[in-house]
């Protein structure tokens, strides 16, 4: 494994933990407002749209590599 192979992996599965973690944070932040079901949705729906970008990018980055 040459190093651009390591960073790689290792870009790749800090960003994963990292957003995990993120998601936690919003599910936390939805917990203790008591935001419902609805809160739920909003908070999820707009705070997870960065997360959805990123793995866009990373699909359309897939795509365009092969």
């Amino acid at each position: 494994m040459n190093i651009d192979d390591f960073e790689s992996l290792s870009m790749t599965l800090g960003l994963t933990v990292l957003v995990c973690f993120m998601l936690f944070i919003i599910y936390d932040l939805a917990k203790q407002s008591k935001a419902g079901r609805f809160g739920y949705f909003v908070l999820f729906g707009v705070l997870g749209l960065g997360v959805l970008g990123f793995v866009a990018k990373l699909v359309i980055e897939h795509i365009l590599n092969v």
